[in-house]
């Protein structure tokens, strides 16, 4: 099995730099005296379609082949709005497979982009599936949203700006930790971070019940998640690592955390109030790891990534009221 190698991810800075939006590392004096440590938020809601995503979509769709005048994709939300977006810019039909219980945005947003939208059964129906019969059926060219070296390639563009920053500001990071379910974010940032900061420790952050890969890294291959688990962490909540993501990931990533829906709720409220940043909830775990303590920043300097911004409004307003009211 081929796996991505850093001449990947500089290729994709190449090809996406003109397309993409370079994110903020974003800094709360307020949210360093809660950790009792530096901690610098990548604020990829702030990306175009709202999460890194667009990355690795971007990279994909304008690598392929001349010719290629339909893709297909399977998503939770962001991958699919992001690979609709991508097609768009390159004048190509795409067809997204989205569960029928994705957040009402993301559906919306995909399909505002141009899409068309087919809707599955998460836990009866297999996307990945429904995904190659229709590709095949079509003659598209079908886009994984982590399984590819493309798509891991556009997400550590992600990695290379954060290393950049942290250079241009004389900034030596004590630790990273970001997000993750099937993996392919991890990985392109993992790559890239090591190629700038070789011995930097790297952790990944999951929800409770679907700590797949932390389970995983601790038995050395690759564990699946209950399938009656659920979580409001829809963009994350995947089966089991990628099989190329996790071969990367193992010989990069330290340590794994898992927190649960209600710790992501009030991580979410936090980050509106330091960092005036909307964080979807699988986009906040790496940061609800901080702010709980399970990923020790005290006197640290810790790089945390929060990667999506499309929460429902019912959620957000749930994140809120877990704020004191005074």
């Amino acid at each position: 099995m081929k796996l991505p190698v850093y001449a990947d991810i500089a290729a994709a800075v190449n090809r996406i730099s003109g397309l993409i939006v370079k994110t903020p590392l974003l800094e709360s004096p307020l949210l360093n005296q809660r950790v009792g440590g530096r901690v610098l938020v990548k604020a990829e809601p702030l990306q175009k379609t709202g999460s890194f995503k667009f990355r690795g979509a971007t990279n994909a769709v304008m690598a392929l082949p001349e010719g290629v005048a339909h893709v297909v994709a399977y998503s939770s939300g962001n991958h699919a709005a992001a690979v609709a977006a991508a097609a768009s810019l390159k004048g190509i039909k795409a067809t997204i497979i989205m569960p029928e219980d994705a957040p009402s945005m993301k559906i919306k947003n995909t399909k505002a982009f141009g899409a068309d939208v087919v809707l599955y059964d998460r836990y009866r129906e297999s996307r990945e599936a429904i995904g190659q019969k229709l590709a095949d059926d079509v003659g598209a060219a079908l886009i994984p949203p982590y399984e590819y070296i493309p798509v891991i390639a556009g997400q550590g563009t992600m990695g290379v700006e954060i290393a950049q920053d942290l250079k241009a500001n004389g900034i030596t990071p004590d630790q990273l930790v970001c997000c993750t379910g099937g993996g392919g974010l991890l990985a392109g940032v993992a790559l890239a971070m090591h190629e700038h900061f070789p011995k930097l420790p790297l952790m990944a952050a999951e929800p409770a019940d679907f700590d797949d890969f932390r389970r995983s890294l601790e038995a050395g291959e690759r564990l699946s998640n209950d399938p009656s688990a659920r979580s409001i962490c829809d963009a994350i909540v995947t089966p089991t690592p990628g099989e190329m993501t996790f071969a990367v990931n193992r010989e990069h990533v330290a340590q794994g955390f898992q927190v649960t829906d209600e710790e992501v709720l009030h991580a979410i409220a936090l980050a509106w109030q330091y960092l005036k940043l909307v964080i979807e909830p699988g986009g906040a775990v790496a940061l609800t790891s901080v702010l709980t303590g399970k990923c020790d920043g005290r006197d640290k300097t810790t790089v945390v990534i929060a990667s999506g911004g499309n929460v429902d409004p019912a959620i957000f307003r749930q994140a809120l009221e877990t704020l004191p009211s005074d």
